[in-house]
């Protein structure tokens, strides 16, 4: 989990721009701390958040995953969060419920300090960041390497999945801003 040393005894700031991408899951849930530069976006903090081995009853894993992301929240605050649209197969229907249980805690983390919450499905994102919501796991994970400047791609592949959500939030909300101040759009 995030730990953050701060000297004065203020909380941090929410940088506007600032955006946590969260990649929900029950044993893993990844995440990613994205921030603008003048080089574009880069990664501040990125992690996972993994229940202990004694959280084996589904309300003490939805704990643990609650105070972990309010604790990235509190070190990091952001503009907004962002997080993978729960979307489900038909052959595996019980693993959506499953992830909107830890989506909940997710979501009522960022809402008890007002933090917006994004969603976007999982074509969506890779569009954003590939052009082609249809694009490979390993097309999107080379644009993350590209457009975040890393040597590698982060692992576990819940911390590259967590990448992707913020980027693809930051781009789209870069360019919505970009349209407003030319008038264009609401």
């Amino acid at each position: 989990m995030a730990t953050a040393s701060h000297e004065s005894r203020s909380a941090p700031i929410a940088v506007l721009d600032r955006v946590v991408g969260i990649d929900p899951g029950l044993n893993v849930t990844g995440y990613a701390v994205v921030e603008p530069s003048p080089r574009g976006a880069f990664v501040v903090e990125a992690g996972v958040i993994r229940p202990g081995s004694g959280c084996k009853a589904m309300g003490q894993r939805l704990a643990w995953i609650h105070r972990g992301i309010v604790e990235v929240l509190e070190a990091f605050p952001p503009g907004a969060v962002a997080l993978e649209q729960v979307h489900s197969h038909v052959n595996f229907p019980r693993t959506a419920i499953l992830m909107a249980h830890a989506r909940g805690v997710i979501v009522l983390a960022a809402a008890q300090r007002e933090t917006p919450v994004f969603g976007y499905a999982p074509t969506r994102i890779k569009k954003t960041l590939t052009g082609s919501g249809r694009a490979p796991k390993s097309q999107v994970q080379h644009t993350i390497m590209a457009e975040l400047g890393l040597d590698r791609l982060p692992e576990p592949h819940d911390v590259a999945d967590a990448c992707a959500i913020a980027l693809c939030h930051y781009h789209i909300n870069r360019n919505r801003r970009l349209l407003q101040d030319r008038g264009i759009g609401g």
